[in-house]
């Protein structure tokens, strides 16, 4: 079979493949567009703290 003057199936694989996974790759970025708000740790706040400390030193 012969579409587009190609004839291995393992192109048209790769074709299917990428358009798939591009696919793909829109859907799961719409769904986890605002996801990752993380609850922030006590230890983050004094990390924080404690990296300005030290810039303001440098």
């Amino acid at each position: 079979m012969t579409v587009l003057g190609i004839d291995d199936w393992g192109i048209w694989s790769a074709y299917l493949l990428c358009i798939l996974g591009a696919i793909f790759s829109v859907v799961y970025g719409i769904i986890n567009w605002n996801k990752g708000d993380e609850e922030v740790y006590p230890e983050d706040v004094r990390w924080v703290r404690d990296e300005k400390k030290a810039e303001e030193e440098v």
